[in-house]
């Protein structure tokens, strides 16, 4: 059987993490993690179906792998769901730039 070879992401069974204690403890959610995982909950909801678990998954596991290694847990879900958003047209990719760029003015502002 033909092995292939490990995307970036899977990284079980591999040193050093293979021998490295895992860390059990919840981590305390900050209001941008839970802002997050409110609107995945929203898009994916079975009235909306706008983001599909796999989708997530498959786009968070798709991002390279500097990106992959420098994002936090919620942060590679705010990108993933980005991008599933405008992989299916329900959001324009400049309507988002646009948005961000909106939000980060009213941050410094």
């Amino acid at each position: 059987m033909k092995s292939h070879p490990r995307s970036h992401h899977d990284m079980g069974g591999v040193e050093p993490f293979l021998s490295e204690k895992i860390d059990r403890s919840e981590p305390e959610l900050t209001q941008f993690d839970k802002q997050v995982d409110a609107l995945m909950n929203l898009l994916s909801h079975a009235s909306r179906r706008m983001v599909r678990t796999d989708e997530l998954r498959n786009a968070i596991e798709s991002l390279p792998p500097e990106k992959y290694d420098d994002l936090a847990y919620y942060e590679k879900w705010i990108h993933a769901i980005s991008e599933v958003l405008v992989h299916k047209d329900i959001i324009g990719e400049e309507e988002l730039v646009l948005k961000l760029a909106e939000i980060r003015q009213a941050e410094e502002g």
